[in-house]
């Protein structure tokens, strides 16, 4: 199983009950052909199946024509395919428990109230005293138990057959999420990956060998999409129009790893954190080329659960050299501008790293009193092999940045008009921090000018780097000329 991220979720969470990416599914099985034509059932394949996607290897004289049956068999279709069928009504006393069964006929659909009729007339089921349910004498035909392929075939003789069986199936999806655990000197870190793999699809996949694919594939039809869950029936007590909520039957079973244990998997980056030792060797994902994409391997088998989702390790990368920093965009028309706290890093072996990094979320933790404490979170966007990588870690609420205006040239002879602008980065902090102020000026109509100190360029800009001490301050003074 290939499962493929929605391209559409730019490091949102992962909603279990709205998940748009889809998978690529193939499995094996043997089957047992008559003579001639005959009608082969697959039973059990993923509820959200495209099937004009499917495709059958290793079946004499092919395919004439697929479907797939994935109405299936619950309480809801139950009812809804009984309509204007006989059935038993079924009413149990609350306080002497007596039963006793009448003959009724359903006589409306499943939203809204159960309307039965019987020999008193029409009802609303379970809505009096008594507790209501309902018997049925046989299920439909066109109800399925598991989500069903069936495939038109002609065999040429009576042989048996291992046929391969590849379709794609949306209602999958994964997200990455990146540990940062930093080192006591501030410029080192060692990073887990984790990889959370996702379904709401009514089926499981046991044991199945699993990858995931990073990057944005485009598919230009998602029209056939469809949803395949069962649906409940739930009883009303009034008449009226009422309105049911499609995503009232699905139920959430959170699956975090194979047996659930506690010390098995990291849950969050916030819930807690494992060591580097924790995670085998064995157990990290392989990396593959897939043309533009990167397809990442599972090394062993795993279960893909109905409704659920877990994790497992993708990679482990210790020691990678990295930068903490504050930045702010200190334009001149800005006063206060706001800071932000950022983690940059280069994708190389040289500095630790030297894998492509799909987009996930990023949580970064600092040790405090001999313990992990979390110090930012943020969001990793795809990057490849030699990239820099920036994460905004979230607003500083210890380092601030003020501005003001501290002359000008209204009182000169100057030909060209003038501000000498002023910032002050302030550290709260008991440890100094390096800082970034990115001078935003439109180079068509301004220039900068004596600066107190030597500026360096970022993105073609005017960038102040500076590290500012614990508890102190440091300040820049430049000039602002109006060329135009």
């Amino acid at each position: 199983m290939t499962i493929y991220r929605d391209p559409d979720r730019e490091g949102e969470e992962l909603e279990l009950e709205w998940l748009r990416g889809y998978a690529l599914i193939t499995e094996r099985r043997t089957i047992d052909l008559p003579a001639g034509e005959a009608v082969v059932r697959f039973e059990g394949v993923a509820g959200g199946m495209l099937p004009e996607s499917a495709i059958v290897l290793g079946l004499p004289g092919g395919v004439h024509e697929k479907n797939l049956d994935a109405d299936l068999l619950s309480p809801g279709s139950l009812y809804a395919r009984s309509l204007g069928r006989p059935v038993a009504l079924r009413r149990r006393h609350p306080k002497t428990g007596e039963v006793r069964e009448e003959p009724a006929v359903v006589r409306s659909g499943p939203a809204g109230s159960v309307i039965v009729q019987t020999r008193a007339g029409f009802e609303a089921a379970n809505c009096g005293s008594l507790k209501d349910s309902l018997v049925y004498d046989g299920v439909p035909l066109e109800l399925m138990a598991k989500p069903t392929l069936s495939v038109e075939v002609d065999s040429p003789k009576a042989m048996r057959a291992t046929v391969a069986l590849s379709y794609l199936a949306w209602g999958f999806d994964w997200l990455t999420n990146y540990v940062v655990h930093m080192k006591p000197d501030g410029r080192h870190a060692d990073i887990l990956a984790w990889v959370t793999l996702a379904s709401s699809d009514p089926m499981s996949f046991a044991d199945a060998q699993a990858a995931v694919v990073g990057g944005k594939l485009n598919r230009e039809s998602r029209s056939s999409w469809g949803n395949s869950k069962g649906e409940e029936l739930t009883y009303h007590c009034y008449l009226g129009p009422y309105e049911s909520n499609p995503y009232s039957a699905l139920k959430y079973y959170g699956q975090i790893g194979e047996g659930g244990g506690e010390g098995e998997i990291i849950v969050t980056a916030r819930r807690r954190s494992e060591s580097l030792q924790d995670v085998p060797v064995s157990m990290v994902a392989s990396e593959e080329g897939l043309g533009d994409l990167k397809l990442y391997r599972l090394p062993v088998p795993t279960t893909i659960a109905s409704n659920a989702q877990k994790q497992v390790a993708m990679f482990v990368k210790p020691n990678v050299r990295l930068a903490i920093y504050y930045q702010a965009n200190i334009g001149p028309d800005i006063d206060t501008p706001p800071a932000t706290q950022m983690l940059r890093m280069r994708n190389t072996k040289s500095d630790g790293l030297g894998i492509s990094m799909p987009a996930g979320r990023l949580a970064l933790f600092e040790v405090h009193g001999g313990r992990p404490v979390l110090a930012g979170e943020g969001v990793l966007v795809d990057s490849a092999l030699a990239e820099n990588i920036l994460v905004e870690l979230g607003s500083a609420t210890q380092v601030t940045v003020r501005q003001e205006e501290v002359a000008d040239s209204t009182d000169t002879d100057d030909e060209h008009y003038w501000e000498d602008r002023e910032v002050a980065v302030q550290n709260a902090n008991p440890w100094p921090v390096d800082f970034e102020g990115l001078i935003s000026i439109d180079d068509e109509g301004h220039r900068i000018a004596r600066a107190s100190v030597k500026l360096g360029k970022r993105y073609g800009k005017p960038v102040w780097r500076v590290r500012v001490p614990a508890n102190g301050a440091a300040r820049l003074r430049y000039r602002v000329i109006d060329i135009d």
